[in-house]
């Protein structure tokens, strides 16, 4: 099992970033869903357990178009699809990213705190294991293939809030003015993939979560002035608004391949 942790400085409040990350994941899963595949939500229901309040949810990834075509052509059933279970409890979430096919044999755990700080926290989870610590800065050059210069920080400018582009030095300038709204994401990441190469595969897995973190995070602070002014049951709206679109999404491209057949 390889074990990373994600700091993510934000220029928002902490609890800003509750609204705004559920408006992005609502609209990234609209964004990558289509031709029968995609994000399906199963359940998306509040919660109550042990005394830990939160919403609930129970997505599955549908994943064929985003492996090689021969791959596709010889991989067992399930095999291509991931179950993501999440228990947000804001401040503090948890997702669990499993395989059917794979079972015990693959597992990624996202334990997440959020905090009204610079990322300074030692050991903000309490586990008192080594651990490679990973900063992500929004506002960090990506590789040409992965920049989209809508989606840049850099360059972007909240006509709602003032807030942007964010230059160089933004950190430190946010660190100087605590006035200013902040906060980190504390990400936790847990890995373990039993196969062949494990170390290399689970090393493989934890860089694709740090682009993923990035890419979501730099979106979501792009796409302030869209959901700055939401409240909690706008985005509850949203999300069952957004459940019914993917499920219609997924059906409708099953039944023209259907027809094709």
């Amino acid at each position: 099992m390889l074990i990373k942790e994600y700091r993510i400085v934000l220029p928002i409040s902490v609890e800003e970033y509750q609204v705004g990350q559920l408006y992005a994941v609502a609209e990234a899963s609209k964004n990558e869903t289509g031709g029968g595949e995609g994000v399906e939500v199963l359940v998306n229901e509040p919660y109550e357990k042990d005394g830990e309040k939160g919403q609930y949810t129970h997505k599955i990834y549908h994943l064929q178009s985003k492996v090689p075509s021969f791959i596709r052509m010889i991989a067992p059933k399930g095999s291509l699809e991931l179950h993501e279970k999440a228990w947000n409890a804001y401040p503090y979430c948890k997702t669990v990213l499993t395989n059917e096919y794979m079972q015990e044999k693959f597992k990624i755990e996202i334990v997440t705190w959020h905090k009204p700080d610079m990322g300074e926290e030692p050991d903000v989870h309490g586990i008192k294991k080594e651990r490679e610590i990973v900063q992500i800065d929004i506002a960090g050059k990506l590789p040409p293939k992965e920049y989209q210069e809508k989606e840049d920080p850099a360059k972007f400018k909240s006509v709602k809030t003032g807030r942007g582009p964010l230059e160089p030095d933004w950190q430190e300038k946010l660190a100087a003015n605590p006035d200013c709204p902040h906060m980190c994401a504390y990400k936790l990441v847990y890995v373990e993939l039993k196969t062949p190469f494990q170390g290399k595969m689970e090393n493989f897995i934890h860089s694709f979560e740090k682009r993923l973190f990035t890419k979501f995070h730099r979106q979501m602070f792009c796409w302030l002035d869209d959901w700055i002014e939401l409240s909690m049951e706008d985005i509850r709206r949203l999300e069952e608004d957004t459940k019914a679109e993917l499920d219609k999404m997924i059906k409708t491209e099953e039944v023209r391949g259907s027809s094709a057949d």
